[in-house]
């Protein structure tokens, strides 16, 4: 189809605009020598089929393909090679812009190389495009004579510094381009894709720039697959071969987005890919896909293709060359006719193809198409056929001409050396000066009709983001371009991208839900990611955090701590704030532990009650009465200081906690001891000549009590005096709770005191074990013997338990200990006495205990 072009007014000059010269394709003949040897005669080359020209006081060139092709079949059945071939040709190829570019500065009419003699013809400036095939050939042969080119398509390849200098480039910056590849890319998570890109210099130079680029950001690249080149007819068959082999790789592969890197005539190419299963046999089923094309593609199509389905590219997303419609461009279009063109045959070739129809006097076969009236309405035509709004190539051919034509002004304006020189109606401005406009070109800046402000900068492109484009189809086959976002290359780089993805309508196969194109589901929050060995990085398991950790985020490759004071919910999605936690009397524990103490205490004050009431009975006399109530009160204290451990830690509690129980229960195991003691001596006195009668007595009893209670005394403040307890805040000895608790400060004193105490049961214990048949009315030493027992087990317990636990389990565990020790104490020695006391009175008598003896 033509690019559409719109006629303008001359501004400063009365400039006319000479038309651009059409490359149209027509096959070409075929001279096949039956000799080795051909002897063939120089000729003048292959007329170019459509031109078109105007006088005017400015001449403004153009070198434009449009893209035909012909299928004609050529027998050879006379020379006896082939019966058939067919011979393909597309004249989208450099040697007729070559051509073009030669007979551009040639005299007209007349092919001579390098020779001009019309010096009014002289082009001021050449618009070229739309692609690198036509721009870079232009290049080689317009920048020998300084002719200012503008490109209005794909920025050709060149390493030729000084040529560059004479390109100005309506394509903006191709870095700013992959960038914006890159985060459209980005923006919806497509990290597994396929990437198809022409079989060309201009395909390489893509791959080499992007792969790098998805690397670093994390997207990974499933394949990379040319799209064969259209090639003549002796590469059908391999051209062919290799489009069935892409396509089954684009359709077996499991990403579901595929990026599209090509030209404006790759849609006439990627229409022909998609169409293979119908013309060729292939066990590979069609996979819904989402395609991503470069801004270089535009809507193309052959004559053969004008019913083809375009549904394919419905729901495609490309970046395209800003524009906005042009006023006045649809009348322009609605008024078009051919009743008063003088044009030459481009635009009535044009018409016979887009309108199935032809002219009276024309050589194109009338049977399968009605006669051209020159009346038929462009708007009347399907956007697959013609797009009657102003396309991305059709806006920047405008903008070309107009900057032109304002570097033109501008270089008059400005009164340069050698200032143009009027001669009748015309304009003379010398070929000495036409390098001159190159500065004019590069300095550029203008507000176009549309209120655009256009504008080059210093590396002759377009300073000028790109459009975001929907293709959106409808079953007429017609489409729509709808404009859903665009990119802006002076904003940051998280920020270039502007998008409005409300708008945009996703491909059927996807239920207009945005599709996803990932190597395999994403790891959810709570989870991590790991590299599959031998899979792109793209690829992954996906594990579960480990204890302690999370990840609020999908697809995190590690999972992170918790900030200090926060723990992981069950999912180990998010961070919650952890519960201060200590044994209160506020929770069933605490309450449980606190009433046990304090019934306990009351219990022990009772006996101590009964025993004072009955000081004077034979059975509280024995066994020493002073140690009985000095063993009676320690037990006491032992269960108030239970108390002490309940509650939020505070400094005094954890000074006092350890330091009470330990000389509280060195005094109570101290008085156990010198009771066993004492019960021992007082059988050994008993023997006749004993000198053991001068032992038996209070001052044993209290010494043996003074000096244990002593020594505790001395380790704990040894203790207290170098590194005393003090409250802590625990935040990583359980997950979800802050302990606050008494650090012992020095563990090892801790220990100490358990020590001392442990060595004082001991020796308790095996002293009432060898006394415990000693004869007796009421022999203590059996009941010391138990109780002694149960101390000691719950204590040996105590130290695998107490290291076991942690928090206010760990509090309650020495509690227990402590209530449970004490209790045993209490329990073994005192029950069988007042069980005497109060229920038995008549064996309390010194009478019974002597008839017992």
């Amino acid at each position: 189809m033509p690019s559409q072009l719109h006629s303008i007014p001359g501004g400063t000059f009365a400039l006319k605009i000479m038309g651009f010269l059409m490359l149209v394709l027509m096959p070409l003949s075929v001279t096949v020598c039956k000799v080795l040897i051909v002897k063939c005669p120089i000729r003048d080359p292959l007329p170019i089929q459509h031109k078109y020209y105007q006088t005017g006081d400015l001449v403004i060139a153009g070198i434009i393909s449009q893209i035909y092709m012909f299928i004609k079949p050529i027998t050879f059945k006379k020379h006896g090679i082939f019966e058939e071939l067919f011979d393909d040709y597309v004249h989208f190829t450099s040697s007729w812009t070559y051509l073009a570019s030669m007979e551009l500065l040639s005299t007209r009419g007349r092919f001579i190389p390098n020779y001009k003699c019309d010096t009014w013809n002289n082009p001021v400036a050449v618009i070229t495009g739309p692609n690198s095939e036509i721009c870079l050939p232009s290049a080689n042969i317009l920048y020998t004579y300084k002719i200012p080119q503008v490109l209005y398509g794909s920025s050709p390849i060149t390493d030729n510094t000084i040529q560059s200098v004479f390109l100005h480039r309506l394509f903006p910056n191709e870095a700013h381009h992959n960038r914006g590849i890159l985060h459209l890319l980005l923006y919806f998570g497509w990290t597994w894709i396929g990437v198809i890109p022409l079989d060309d210099e201009n395909g390489d130079r893509f791959v080499q720039h992007m792969t790098p680029m998805f690397a670093q950001n994390g997207i990974c690249i499933d394949f990379i697959k040319r799209f064969p080149a259209l090639t003549f007819s002796s590469g059908i068959a391999t051209m062919m071969a290799e489009g069935v082999e892409t396509y089954k790789i684009v359709m077996e592969s499991t990403a579901k987005l595929l990026v599209l890197h090509g030209e404006i005539q790759t849609m006439i190419v990627l229409r022909v890919f998609l169409q293979l299963p119908e013309i060729e046999e292939i066990p590979v089923k069609p996979t819904g896909k989402m395609w991503v094309f470069t801004a270089q593609m535009d809507f193309t199509s052959l004559p053969l293709q004008r019913n083809w389905d375009i549904r394919v590219i419905h729901g495609a997303i490309s970046l395209a060359i800003h524009s906005v419609e042009l006023s006045g461009f649809q009348k322009f279009l609605q008024e078009k006719n051919l009743s008063s063109e003088k044009e030459d045959g481009f635009i009535r070739a044009f018409w016979q193809q887009v309108f199935l129809c032809s002219f009276s006097n024309s050589t194109v076969d009338e049977k399968d198409g009605e006669v051209c009236t020159g009346e038929e309405k462009l708007e009347a035509l399907p956007g697959s056929v013609f797009e009657t709004i102003t396309t991305a190539y059709s806006y920047s051919i405008y903008n070309s001409v107009y900057a032109v034509a304002h570097a033109l002004q501008n270089m008059q304006s400005s009164g340069v050396k050698h200032r143009a020189i009027a001669v009748g109606r015309r304009l003379d401005l010398g070929e000495q000066q036409l390098w001159q406009l190159h500065h004019f070109l590069r300095r550029i800046s203008f507000n176009n009709s549309a209120g655009e402000r256009i504008s080059f900068d210093q590396n002759g492109e377009l300073e000028s983001g790109f459009d975001i484009v929907n293709w959106v189809t409808f079953p007429n086959q017609s489409f729509l371009k709808v404009k859903v976002g665009k990119t802006d290359p002076s904003g940051p780089s998280d920020k270039m991208l502007i998008l409005h993805e409300n708008m945009i309508v996703w491909p059927s196969m996807f239920n207009q839900q945005w599709p996803l194109s990932v190597c395999n589901d994403n790891c959810n929050p709570g989870y991590s990611r790991r590299r599959k060995e031998g899979k792109p990085f793209c690829c992954y398991d996906c594990l579960p955090c480990p204890e302690g950790k999370f990840s609020n985020e999908k697809d995190m490759n590690e999972c992170s701590q918790c900030p200090e004071g926060q723990y992981p919910n069950k999912e180990q999605n998010v961070c919650l704030s952890k519960d201060i936690s200590f044994l209160s009397y506020g929770e069933p524990l605490g309450i449980s532990l606190a009433t046990v103490a304090l019934s306990s205490s009351f219990i022990t004050a009772l006996v101590l009650g009964i025993f004072i009431k009955h000081q004077d009975t034979p059975l509280v006399k024995a066994n020493n009465r002073d140690l009985t109530y000095a063993l009676l009160i320690s037990l006491l204290l032992s269960f108030l200081s239970a108390l002490l451990f309940i509650g939020e830690p505070q400094k005094v509690t954890c000074l006092l906690r350890q330091t009470a129980f330990g000389i509280i229960f060195s005094v109570a195991i101290s008085c156990v001891l010198a009771k066993t003691v004492i019960v021992v001596l007082a059988f050994m006195a008993t023997k006749p000549g004993s000198r053991m009668r001068r032992f038996v007595g209070k001052k044993l009893s209290n010494f043996i009590v003074f000096v244990c209670s002593l020594l505790q005394a001395a380790i704990c403040t040894v203790w207290l005096a170098t590194s005393p307890p003090f409250p802590a805040l625990d935040m990583n000895s359980m997950t979800d709770k802050i302990l606050i608790e008494c650090n012992e400060g020095s563990v090892t004193m801790f220990y100490c005191v358990l020590s001392f105490l442990g060595f004082l049961a001991t020796i308790s214990f095996t002293v009432a074990f060898f006394a415990r048949k000693l004869p007796d009315s009421f022999n203590e030493a059996k009941f010391i013997t138990f109780s002694m027992l149960v101390f000691c087990s719950v204590w040996v317990s105590f130290v695998p338990t107490y290291l076991s636990t942690k928090g206010k389990s760990m509090v309650a565990v020495e509690i227990f200990s402590i209530l449970a020790s004490s209790a045993g104490l209490l329990g073994c020695i005192f029950s069988p006495k007042c069980y005497i006391i109060l229920l038995r009175s008549e064996m309390n008598k010194r009478g019974y205990l002597m008839k017992k003896e």
